[in-house]
């Protein structure tokens, strides 16, 4: 399965000045061309524009939601980089034995005192003390 790392930055706002193009439309376009060739050259492929709300504060108690436009790009990730997940049948190898809920009937153990521990004392010796 493929894996892809994913970029997402700001939408251009305005268009610098560009010899030729006179109108608003074409010099924004070249912006965003510039932008994605440049990135293109980097091997990021474009995938999508989202506009995505962002809560921001406003004075010291306030909020406001603003919506900002975002381009989203991404690339394949390096084979080397990602790491091979175990096959199911080494996974299944690995893993712990499972306890068993069917138990033996037979006498129950003996609960005691910790092994290597005195016996506890008996009421007559508190007593006396």
């Amino acid at each position: 399965m493929q894996q892809y790392e994913f970029k997402v930055i700001p939408a251009p706002r305005k268009a610098d000045k560009v010899k030729g193009l006179k109108s608003v439309e074409d010099r924004f376009a070249h912006a965003l061309m510039q932008l994605m060739n440049r990135l293109g050259a980097e091997g990021w492929d474009y995938v999508r524009a989202d506009v995505l709300p962002c809560d921001e504060r406003v004075g010291l108690t306030g909020k406001a939601t603003n919506f900002h436009n975002m381009l989203v790009f991404r690339r394949p990730v390096a084979a080397e980089v990602v790491t091979a997940l175990p096959e199911v049948a080494e996974v299944a190898a690995a893993s712990p034995a499972r306890l068993s809920t069917q138990v033996q009937e037979g006498r129950a153990p003996v609960v005691g005192p910790a092994r290597g521990e005195e016996k506890p004392a008996e009421k007559t010796e508190i007593a006396a003390e």
